[in-house]
Parts: C-alpha cells; structure tokens; sequence
C-alpha cells in the first residue's frame, strides 16, 4: 500500500492542534499568561526588567535564558513557554517558508497573551500550509539549514517541529491547569 506520508504528518499534527491543543488556549488571561508557580520561573519580560542571565528579543518585551549547564533546570512561565514555541516556529518558517527571517535576538516577544495567541495562530499557519505545500517529495529533500542537518531530511525538522508543538503545549496546558487548581485564578477555556 502506498502511504502519503506528508499528508500524515500534516494530518496528524493538525488534528491536535484544532480538537486539543488550541481549543485549550482559549481565554487565556495575562494573569495566567505571567503566572509563576514558583519562584525565580523564567518569563517574558519588559525590557532590562529581567533577572535572568541573558534576554532575548527586539521588542519591548525579552525572553529569559541561560546557557546550560544549569543549576537546575528552569522553572518557566506560560508567557516563556510561548514565546520559546512562537520563536521557533517563526525561526523555521523564515528558513524554509518565506517568512521575514527571525532568530531568538531579533524577533518581538508578546508583552500579552492575545497578543502571544494572535502570534501563535500566524506562526502555525505559515508552518502547516508550508509542510502541506511540501507533500511527501519535500519531505524527502536535504534541510539545507543549519549546517550540522544540512543533509537531513526536511521531514527530521517537521518532525521535530510537531514534537515541539505536542511537548511545549502539553506544558502550556498543565500550567493553566495548575493555575485553575491551586486556586490562584479561575482558567477559562476546555478541558
């Protein structure tokens, strides 16, 4: 049986998207958005507010790092959450999609969460329209980028992408939750 393997993993992946993981950022709040269940949890914050040890962004708004080996590993807010998702999302969609080409230094973080869900929903469409136009021969194409994957498939950084999309949005997903749950505010949106 001939299998369209770009039409899976397009299917795949936008099927979580709609019927899970979108429907659950619904209402999100800027309380939610900035919430730390810990402290010292890495954010977004407004420019040269920041108490991490690097901050990335061109924006008004910056995105805590660090260069690992860390401490420990870093406790982080919806807002970073999102910002590191939307960022990676626009990284790929600049180097293979036709998008203004951005990195972690230069793109401009969300300084709100319908600001950062208004950029989420423009980085996953550009991304999923590009993997659709790559069908199953453009999956089997080299990356080109970065060097060290030049070879690679292009289906290796889709792949890769979704595992971002699943990963990061679970967590997303289990601070709203706990946000709901410990009794700091009221989550809006499914279950």
């Amino acid at each position: 049986m001939d299998v369209d393997w770009g039409a899976e993993v397009v299917d795949q992946i936008d099927a979580h998207w709609r019927e899970r993981l979108r429907p659950r950022l619904e209402g999100l709040t800027d309380d939610e958005y900035f919430w730390e269940p810990v402290a010292d949890c890495w954010t977004v914050s407004r420019r040269g507010r920041s108490s991490a040890a690097i901050s990335f962004g061109a924006g008004e708004f910056t995105m805590d790092y660090a260069e690992p080996p860390y401490e420990r590993e870093p406790v982080t807010t919806i807002a970073w959450r999102m910002a590191h998702l939307i960022g990676g999302l626009a990284s790929t969609n600049g180097k293979q999609f036709g998008r203004t080409p951005v990195s972690e230094e230069t793109y401009c973080y969300a300084g709100t969460a319908e600001e950062a869900l208004r950029q989420l929903d423009a980085e996953y469409g550009i991304w999923i329209d590009g993997v659709r136009r790559l069908g199953t021969a453009g999956l089997a194409e080299p990356q080109g980028e970065p060097p060290a994957f030049a070879h690679a498939p292009m289906a290796k950084k889709m792949l890769y992408e979704n595992v971002e999309l699943i990963h990061h949005g679970a967590e997303i997903c289990l601070l709203r939750d706990l946000y709901l749950h410990t009794g700091v505010g009221s989550a809006v949106g499914s279950s």
